[in-house]
This record gives C-alpha cells, structure tokens and sequence, in this order.
C-alpha cells in the first residue's frame, strides 16, 4: 500500500465506527488529521521540498528579482552544456546551492554560454538546480528566456586596428564563439515572450550625444566606415515583461563591455558608458525616441511603466576605471530607485581584510558585489538590480557572506555576487 493510502487509513480509523453518522464537522476533523499527519511524516516533507513552486497561487505579496554573473563562459562551443549534462561538476553545485538559498522568484544569469537549444539551461536545471545541495530545497524555473548575442560574432571589421579581422576583439563582442558570456533569465511568474524586445542590432552611430573614442591627436579612434556597421551591446539589451498578480514588470538585463583591456582612446569604456546610457535613456521620456528594437520598433517605457534594471554593468557609480562614472546614469536616474542598495557584511568584512586598492576607495563596501585583484582593482559594486521609482522595494540583500557565515564556502565559484530585492506588488 502506498505511503498517501496508508495516511488516509490511519486517519479515517480516528474517528470511524460502523454505527458512526459523519457530519460535516466531523469531516473536517477527518481532514485535519490527515493532513497534520501528512506535516509530521518526513516522507512528505521531502516531497513537499522537491514540489514545484507556483507562485500564482502564493499569498506572497512580494516577487524577489535577481542578478548573478555566474562565470558559465568555457572556452570551446558546447563545452559548458557537455559539463551541466550530468551531476558533477563542483562549480555549478555551488552556483546551484547559492540560487536555492536565496531562491529568487525571477533571475538574470549573466555569463551563460549560448546554445540555440538550451541544453545547458535544461542541464543546469535538471542536475543542478533540481537537485537538493547540501540540504537546500531544489528549485525550478517555468518560464526561461535566452537569445542570441553579439559577443563572438565577427563583424568582418578590425575592430582592435592590430590589422587582423578575425580574432575575438574583432567580434562585434569580444568572444572566441558566437554565444559566449551569453545571458539567461529564469523565471517562475510568466514571460510574455512574443512581447520580449532585443536590441542586439542597435547600432552605436544612432544613439544622440555618444561618446567618441579618440586617438592622441584627437580624431575618431573608428572610421565612418566601421560605425556605419558597429551594434552598441556587447551581448544585448533586452526588455523582458514578466507578469504577475495582474501587473507587468519589465526586467530590463544586459552585460555591458568591461571598461578596460584598451588603450588611450578608451573604446571600452566609451562604450561600456554608452551601453549603460541606453538603458537609462530607455526609461526616462523624452530620451527613448531614438531607441529601436530589432523588430523596428522605435521607443522605450513610459513613465508608468514598471521595471527592474538588471546585470552586471562593470561599473561602480565611485571606483575602478568606469569612463564618466557611467552607473550613475542609473544610481542617480529620477525614474530609478536606488535609495538603499543591497548590501552585505561579506563585502564590508572583505575589503578591510584583503586591504590593497580597498582602503582607498570612495564607495561603502557594504554594496560591493565583485572581488578582484587587491593591487589593482580592488572589490567593486558592478553588479545591480534596480527597480523602478514606482516599486516599492521590501528588502534587499548580497550574497556574501563572512568567514564565519552559512554559505562562505560557495562564494569562491564565481568573482561576483548574487544580489536581490524583494519588490511589493499591490
């Protein structure tokens, strides 16, 4: 006899007799029984942990958003959804094990290598994510969005001027394949993905008062020729409309080019500026009107709208070698909530300890979310998630915990840390 057949006997031996009359109450007492036994057997419990969550049917009036960079990126095509195609691989344990901790309800996963047919998505949820680590309830995601990127595609330009067109920095993103450091987004609420936007296509030359990498002599480090045919994102910008409890949310993710590994012209940091820049003007009226999509849609969200800015945008509104101070496009956007980031006592704990470059910069360590080298970089805020002004934020958090904190073990499978919020939603 099964385990549930079981329960229902012993619960109906309770309160049963061959002379007894069941009226309603004493149904009920039936049921109840039933389901307190249910509660106290371990056998239900583990079945319980490992149900899929709905929250459609939660009485939660919050939805938690994330944003990871996870550092899925593996040096050959396929090699990431060969190693997530079974149980054994100890860095995605840890990336599992961080996600099942704070188990966010919708997540940007930033640095997913691409493939078309979302096996490694499928494998990283099956045998990772599906999976108890170290006692942490398996988690699920319903709903999963991955696109196309640019970063690996040759545009066929020398891009570097080194005279060679065919290396990874000639690729309209810097990669050794089309797809790598690819984006994800999970999703437990539903993504109306014929309503999804992508703006891989976008060209740079079209966005208004861009910044103009320069050579010494202060002439355009690009030719007319090579801005005629150059996208503006790195990977991509996409606007994702998630739905719940009757309202829309639009995830709004991209993965900006690092501002370094150029010369005196800056080109990356102009563009990681610039690719910053296009999110913010996407959000703010009278500033979108050039922004199309690459469906030729043209415009960006109205000031009703809601939204949560998410990724790693490889810069710090205070420190690093950011062009301008370009996340404080976002920070400091009037359509932009950043009133209390999230924060840890990891990041603090850890830029005191490590020292370097740390003890000298401007920003409250609280709100770091990477850890780099101490002699040159130091620890950053890089990585946000930023609702819009009109949301109201609940609670937030980074994970990074200190040496003595549950977790501190996982936090060396990645240079950066998941952040979250918890929103409100009336």
């Amino acid at each position: 006899m099964s385990y549930a057949s079981n329960l229902f006997v012993t619960g109906v031996s309770l309160y049963w007799s061959p002379s007894m009359q069941f009226t309603k109450r004493d149904l009920l007492l039936l049921f109840s029984s039933i389901i307190a036994l249910a509660a106290s057997h371990p056998e239900f419990n583990r079945a319980a942990a490992q149900a899929p969550e709905d929250p459609l049917n939660s009485l939660s009036e919050t939805i938690r958003f994330a944003s990871f960079n996870i550092s899925f990126y593996r040096s050959k095509v396929g090699e990431l959804k060969q190693e997530l195609s079974d149980r054994t691989s100890a860095n995605p344990k840890k990336i599992a094990e961080i996600i099942q901790r704070v188990r966010p309800d919708v997540i940007l996963l930033n640095e997913f290598d691409y493939d078309a047919a979302e096996k490694g998505i499928d494998g990283f949820q099956t045998n990772y994510l599906g999976i108890s680590q170290n006692g942490n309830s398996p988690i699920h995601y319903r709903y999963i969005f991955s696109d196309a990127v640019n970063t690996g595609v040759n545009s066929n330009l020398d891009l570097d001027r080194n005279g060679s067109k065919n290396t990874a920095n000639d690729a309209f993103g810097f990669g050794r394949f089309p797809g790598q450091y690819g984006m994800v987004v999970l999703s437990k609420f539903e993504i109306s993905k014929t309503e999804v936007r992508t703006f891989k296509n976008f060209l740079w030359k079209d966005m208004p008062s861009r910044l103009v990498p320069r050579d010494n002599d202060q002439q355009p480090f690009y030719s007319p020729e090579v801005m005629e045919r150059f996208r503006l994102s790195s990977k991509s910008h996409w606007d994702i409309p998630i739905r719940t409890k009757g309202k829309t949310i639009h995830f709004l993710v991209a993965h900006p080019t690092p501002p370094v590994f150029d010369g005196p012209e800056d080109r990356n940091g102009c563009r990681n500026h610039d690719e910053i820049k296009f999110f913010s003007d996407y959000v703010t009226e009278g500033k979108s009107k050039y922004i199309y999509d690459d469906n030729g849609q043209k415009g960006g969200l109205s000031p009703t709208e809601l939204f949560v800015i998410a990724g790693d945008m490889n810069a710090d509104e205070n420190d690093g070698d950011s062009t301008e101070n370009a996340a404080r496009l976002l920070t400091k956007n009037p359509r932009i909530n950043n009133s209390n980031p999230p924060k840890s006592s990891g990041g603090k704990y850890y830029s005191q300890t490590q020292g370097g470059v740390n003890l000298k910069q401007k920003g409250n360590a609280e709100f770091d979310t990477s850890d780099f080298g101490d002699s040159n970089v130091g620890n950053l805020r890089l990585d946000y998630c930023l609702p819009s002004a009109n949301l109201k934020v609940k609670s937030s958090g980074v994970f990074w915990p200190k040496p003595d904190e549950n977790g501190a073990d996982l936090i060396d499978a990645t240079d950066h840390r998941l952040i979250w919020l918890d929103l409100q939603i009336d």
